[in-house]
């Protein structure tokens, strides 16, 4: 398969999933309005993948020709002649809305057009084009390179043929793929974002400090990171996001977000990104230090 591909966004998620594609031999442009994020982009994932020879899991030669199939682009035009399009622009419908709006033009007739969305409606966001039967989500997991799952979400009016080809991708790119249908969140969010939701709670409540809450979840639920952790790795503006996405589109109160997250992102403390969260990140030698 000689399918050629471009990567909308390069942030932590669109570099990730660019290293992915081009590890399996893909021909890959990645796309932003930033040069700076651009560059910041590549540099990612020439680093995630000098690390992985040092690890002994790739070779040099393996690596090089990997990044040989990278090229950086900050043309909407480039990425709307390649055959498959990866939009991973922010957890914003606005701008994602723009991003099709304004790629939908460029379009080549063969281009088949996925979204990385975590939460937005399939079906919205392929009514932006003029495709939406070529249209599907393709939800991959925070590390890229590193999880193995990827969702696929049909809309409603994604053919077959177009569910056959990305799933046969995602086969390509050696990960598993679960289907979810095009409800918010999906599946993994849907269960995972109330979950941290509710670890929120229980610290807005003092049930628990954030050290107790995660080592609980930790070692009593034998879960790889606290919530309270997973949710500075995420980001909490994004958590915030994919609650209000559930509260909206399903009217359950029980997807309430709870009033200290809202504290937390109102105050730019982000989690990791923002070097504060539920954990203050700021100081590398004293490790991160429990905010409350």
């Amino acid at each position: 398969m000689s399918m050629n591909v471009g990567v909308i966004g390069a942030g932590q998620m669109g570099s990730g999933i660019a290293q992915v594609f081009v590890q399996a031999g893909y021909d890959v442009i990645l796309h932003d309005v930033s040069d700076t994020q651009l560059k910041a982009g590549y540099d990612r994932i020439a680093r995630t993948l000098d690390r992985t020879v040092d690890k002994g899991r790739m070779t040099r030669t393996e690596a090089d020709a990997a990044l040989s199939h990278l090229r950086l682009s900050g043309s909407l035009e480039e990425i709307g002649a390649t055959e498959l399009v990866v939009e991973s622009a922010t957890e914003n419908e606005t701008i994602k809305r723009k991003i099709f709006t304004d790629l939908t033009p460029l379009l080549a007739e063969q281009t088949l057009l996925t979204t990385n969305t975590s939460s937005l409606s399939i079906t919205r966001l392929a009514a932006m084009t003029d495709r939406p039967e070529r249209f599907m989500g393709l939800h991959f997991m925070n590390p890229v390179p590193v999880m193995q799952l990827v969702e696929l979400i049909r809309g409603i009016a994604t053919d077959a043929a177009t569910f056959r080809s990305i799933a046969g991708v995602v086969e390509r790119l050696g990960k598993t793929a679960s289907t979810s249908e095009d409800y918010p969140a999906f599946i993994v969010n849907r269960i995972l974002i109330p979950m941290i939701n509710e670890a929120v709670y229980a610290l807005y409540e003092g049930v628990g400090n954030v050290t107790s809450i995660d080592v609980s979840m930790r070692l009593g639920a034998n879960h790889a990171m606290g919530p309270l952790e997973l949710a500075d790795f995420i980001g909490l503006d994004t958590c915030l996001a994919i609650m209000n996405v559930l509260n909206d589109g399903l009217g359950d109160t029980k997807y309430r977000p709870c009033p200290l997250l809202v504290k937390y992102v109102e105050a730019g403390w982000l989690g990791r990104k923002a070097r504060r969260g539920f954990y203050d990140y700021r100081d590398p030698d004293s490790g991160p230090v429990p905010t409350r």
